[in-house]
C-alpha cells in the first residue's frame, strides 16, 4: 500500500521543492534571521502535500487518457487526491491566517497553477509554458514565501489596502536579492522539464501535446546548456554584491562535472539513458550551493 502511493505521488521527483526548501533555509541561517519555527513547519507541509497532490493529478488525468495502468482503482486514486488536497489547503489558509493576505494570494495563486497544470480545457503541461512556470513557482515562490515568513514585516513589500485604493511598494535591495538567489532553483528546476520535454517532443506531438521545444527545435538543446550557466554566473554575482559568502565560489568547480552532463545530453536526447543528467545537475548544483551556504552560517 505504502509503495503504491509512493509510486503513484511520485516520491522520487520531490527533491525539486525539498532542495529549494533547504537552501533558503540554510540562507537564512547564513543572515543570522530568527527563524519561525511554527510557520516554517507549517508552511513545509502544506508546500509538499500540496507537491504531492498535483503529481498525483497529473498521474489521475493522464492515466485516464493513455490507458496505463494506474496504482490504485480510479475512485481510491480520486480520493487519495481529494485528502492531500484537502490537508494542504487547510494549512496553507492556516499559514495564512497567522501571516497576512500576501501569503493568501501568493498560497492561491501556487493552488491554481498547480491544478490547472494537467486539469482544464488547455492544461499548462501542453503549452510551452511548463519550462516558465515549474521554475518560477518551484524556484521563485518556495524561496520568497519561506523567506517573508520568517522576516520582519515590511522587508520585501508593503501592502495597503483600503475600498478605494490598493497601494503596493517593493524594498528594491531585498527583492534584487530574492531574484539573484532564486536564479539557482529556477534554472535546474526548469531544465528537469525542458530536458524531458526534449526526450518526450515526439510522442507529446502525437498526443498533441505543443511543449516548448516543438517551438524551438534544436535551438532546445542550445538553451538547456546556457540555462546551466546562468546559475554560476548569479553565484559569483551574489559573492559580488556581498550577498553570500565568498566560501560559496567553491560550487563553481561543479561546472566540470555539469558540463560534462550537458555534453552527454546534447549527444543524445533519450528518457531512458541521458534525462536522468538534467537530475545529476539538480543535485549538483543545488546540492553544493545548499552545503556551502549552511557551512558558511557554520563559519
Amino acid at each position: 500500500m505504502i509503495d503504491r502511493f509512493l509510486n503513484y505521488v511520485e516520491i522520487k521527483t520531490k527533491i525539486t521543492s525539498l532542495f529549494t526548501f533547504f537552501m533558503t533555509l540554510a540562507f537564512l541561517f547564513y543572515k543570522e534571521q530568527q527563524i519561525n519555527w511554527h510557520r516554517t513547519i507549517i508552511f513545509f507541509s502544506s508546500m509538499f502535500l500540496f507537491d504531492l497532490t498535483t503529481t498525483a493529478i497529473n498521474n489521475y488525468i493522464d492515466t485516464k487518457n493513455n490507458d496505463q495502468k494506474l496504482q490504485f482503482k480510479r475512485k481510491t486514486a480520486l480520493m487519495i487526491i481529494y485528502a492531500l488536497f484537502a490537508f494542504s489547503t487547510v494549512l496553507g489558509l492556516y499559514l495564512a491566517y497567522i501571516t497576512d493576505i500576501v501569503i493568501l494570494l501568493l498560497g492561491g495563486l501556487c493552488f491554481l497553477c498547480g491544478v490547472l497544470y494537467t486539469y482544464g480545457p488547455v492544461p499548462i503541461s501542453r503549452q510551452p509554458l511548463g519550462e516558465i512556470l515549474s521554475g518560477i513557482f518551484y524556484g521563485l515562490f518556495i524561496p520568497f514565501i519561506l523567506l517573508y515568513v520568517n522576516m520582519p514585516a515590511g522587508t520585501f513589500l508593503s501592502l495597503n489596502l483600503g475600498w478605494d485604493r490598493i497601494g503596493i511598494s517593493f524594498m528594491v535591495w531585498p527583492v534584487v536579492t530574492l531574484l539573484l538567489f532564486s536564479v539557482a532553483p529556477v534554472c535546474t528546476t526548469a531544465n528537469i522539464m525542458l530536458a524531458n520535454n526534449i526526450c518526450d517532443v515526439e510522442k507529446d506531438v502525437a498526443v498533441k501535446r505543443y511543449t516548448l521545444p516543438y517551438y524551438l527545435g534544436r535551438k532546445a538543446l542550445y538553451l538547456f546548456a546556457g540555462i546551466y550557466y546562468l546559475t554560476y554566473a548569479a553565484t559569483v554575482l551574489m559573492v559580488m554584491l556581498g550577498i553570500l559568502s565568498p566560501l560559496c565560489l567553491l560550487s563553481l568547480l561543479t561546472i566540470f562535472i555539469v558540463r560534462k552532463n550537458i555534453g552527454t545530453f546534447l549527444k543524445r536526447q533519450d528518457k531512458a539513458e541521458t534525462f536522468i543528467v538534467s537530475i545529476i545537475n539538480f543535485v549538483v548544483i543545488m546540492g553544493s550551493n545548499t552545503l556551502l551556504i549552511f557551512i558558511s552560517a557554520l563559519l
